[in-house]
């Protein structure tokens, strides 16, 4: 009966040790999956600063170029 009740419970350590590794692999997988869904709303966000500060600077830039008198040649 020993060698039935040691394998019962080897089996039974087993199954809970899968469970367990079930278990962190799902938080593992969620807290990647968190991770990757930060980084991609950060770069959408810098995006949208990055293209807003050219369009600004594009403006200002054609602004001062209007704004600027025309350069006369000396003779």
């Amino acid at each position: 009966m020993s060698d039935e009740t040691d394998a019962r419970t080897r089996s039974e350590e087993r199954a809970e040790r899968a469970e367990r590794m079930a278990k962190e692999g799902a938080e593992a997988m969620a807290e990647h999956l968190a991770a990757v869904k930060a980084v991609d709303e950060r770069t959408v966000r810098l995006r949208a600063l990055r293209l807003a500060k050219e369009a600004a600077d594009a403006e200002a830039a054609a602004a001062a170029a209007a704004a600027a008198p025309p350069k006369r040649k000396r003779s």
